[in-house]
């Protein structure tokens, strides 16, 4: 088959394809297609954006008014390993901000820089939803919970060195390709590797299985109400019913 560029293999033009097959309406494949493209080339790349469209039957500048829209998309070359320091409030009081400069002084890198043996790409993040474990740091999107400025040194040390690196709460750290790779939607196997939750976001489920509380199934409709929360509820009906009567008796009065 014949394809627009020749810096995309067939096979990387493939499964592109086999991407927006997926999609009842292809178009919506493009955000799989293009974490593929970062898979195979690193980057989101001219020839990159161009495959999509020529498969997708847009626009280059459709797909890359996408690719620039969001922040996991990037435009340069990124390290085996894309460690996201997250610097949103808590995370940032909790240490993160210190923890952020500490890995920019050890790595000698800037924010968005990669390091000069290709091996770390080092960004500030906003929030990752891991409040109760802050201050996270995060490699090829999986967590690194409850980190010090001396634990991010080692994390990143060990990854340089090609030492195996597990996640908190999740599987073994593998490369920024193969990651993006499964973004595309190309499971790699390890789904099941690691807890999926710790204690401290369990904390709220514990408590309600203590108490006995549960939520209504979808189709029993809102609960009924019971003791003073229903006391509370039937006063203010009562009070509203007052209130429309009095003002109709001042209309009434008025005309």
């Amino acid at each position: 088959m014949s394809h627009p560029t020749n810096e995309i293999s067939d096979a990387t033009y493939a499964e592109l394809e086999q991407i927006a097959a997926r999609y009842p309406e292809a178009r919506s494949g493009l955000l799989p297609m293009l974490h593929l493209v970062q898979s195979a080339q690193g980057r989101i790349t001219p020839e990159g954006i161009e495959a999509c469209a020529d498969i997708l039957g847009i626009s280059a500048a459709d797909v890359s008014g996408v690719a620039t829209f969001y922040t996991m998309y990037k435009r340069k070359p990124v390290g085996d390993y894309h460690v996201g320091v997250c610097t949103n409030t808590l995370c940032a009081v909790m240490g993160g901000d210190e923890i952020f400069a500490r890995l920019k002084d050890h790595l000698d890198v800037g924010n968005d820089e990669t390091t000069a043996d290709g091996k770390v790409t080092l960004e500030h993040l906003e929030c990752n939803a891991a409040c109760d474990y802050a201050p996270v740091v995060m490699v090829n999107w999986e967590f690194m919970d409850n980190q010090t400025p001396q634990s991010a040194v080692e994390l990143v040390d060990d990854l340089r060195a090609g030492r195996e690196v597990t996640s908190t709460r999740g599987p073994r750290i593998c490369t920024w390709r193969e990651a993006e790779r499964v973004l595309a939607g190309f499971p790699d196997g390890r789904v099941d590797e690691g807890p999926a939750a710790g204690p401290a976001s369990l904390v709220g489920l514990g408590i309600a299985r203590e108490r006995g509380w549960s939520a209504p199934s979808s189709d029993e409709g809102e609960p009924a109400a019971t003791g003073s929360t229903a006391d509370t509820k039937t006063e203010a009906v009562a009070q509203a019913d007052t209130s429309r009567a009095e003002s109709e008796t001042v209309e009434e009065k008025t005309e």
